[in-house]
C-alpha cells in the first residue's frame, strides 16, 4: 500500500484549448461528451452502473476509488470531479477524501476499503501488477467477489476516462468550487448527461 506522495503535476497546466476543436466551453469530459454524443451514452451507462447502481459498496466509497485512481493518473478534471462527489456522499467529507487519495495507508477508512484501494492502485499501474496477494488481502478484509470485480473495473475504466480527458488536453478548472457546486447537483451520470445535452 502506498504510504504517501507529493501532490501531482498537471502536464497541461495553463492550457486553455483542447488539442481538437470541441465547439463547446464545457470542461473536461463534459466537452468530449458534447463533441461525440454517440460515445457519451455508453460511457455514461457504464459509469452509472459502476458508481451509482446497486452495490454493497456505498456510492461514496466507489467515487473515492475513482478519485484515487484519477489522482494516481494525475488527471485534474476526473480527480477533482469524483473527489467532490465522494466528499458529498461521505460523512467525513473532503478531509477524508484528500487523505485517502494522498496517504491511503493512514486514512481512517475501513480495512476493506483500504484493501480495495490498494487493489485499484495495482490496476492503475498495470493489470499485470495485480497479484493474488491483492485479491487475498481484499477477501480477508471482507470484500466479496462482486466488490473485487467492480473495484478492478472502476480502476480500469477510470484509467480510460483519465487518458481520454488528458489525451485530448481538455480544460480542467483549477477552482475547486466549480467541482463542489457540480457535485451537489449530481443525481447520476445518465441524468447529468441528459441535462448537459439539453443545455447545449
Amino acid at each position: 500500500m502506498e504510504t504517501g506522495r507529493q501532490r501531482y503535476k498537471y502536464p497541461h497546466e495553463g492550457v486553455l484549448m483542447a488539442f481538437i476543436s470541441l465547439n463547446s466551453d464545457e470542461p473536461g469530459i463534459r466537452g468530449l461528451f458534447l463533441y461525440r454524443p454517440e460515445t457519451a451514452g455508453p460511457l455514461n451507462e457504464l459509469v452509472e452502473v459502476l458508481l451509482v447502481g446497486d452495490s454493497t459498496l456505498s456510492r461514496g466509497e466507489r467515487e473515492l476509488i475513482a478519485a484515487y485512481v484519477s489522482s494516481l493518473n494525475e488527471c485534474r478534471f476526473c480527480h477533482s470531479t469524483h473527489a467532490a462527489i465522494a466528499a458529498a456522499h461521505l460523512d467525513e467529507g473532503m478531509p477524508l477524501v484528500e487523505q485517502a487519495c494522498f496517504n491511503p495507508a493512514a486514512a481512517p477508512v475501513s480495512g476493506k476499503l483500504r484493501a480495495l484501494m490498494d487493489l485499484a492502485g495495482a490496476v492503475q499501474r498495470s493489470g499485470n501488477a495485480v497479484t493474488e496477494r491483492h485479491v487475498t488481502a481484499a477477501r480477508h478484509a471482507g470484500a466479496t467477489d462482486r466488490e473485487i470485480h467492480d473495484t478492478v473495473l472502476i480502476a480500469a475504466a477510470f484509467c480510460m476516462f483519465n487518458r481520454y480527458v488528458d489525451g485530448l488536453a481538455t480544460y480542467a478548472p483549477a477552482d475547486p468550487t466549480v467541482y463542489t457546486e457540480r457535485a451537489q447537483q449530481a443525481a447520476g451520470y445518465i441524468a447529468g448527461l441528459a441535462e448537459l445535452q439539453g443545455q447545449n
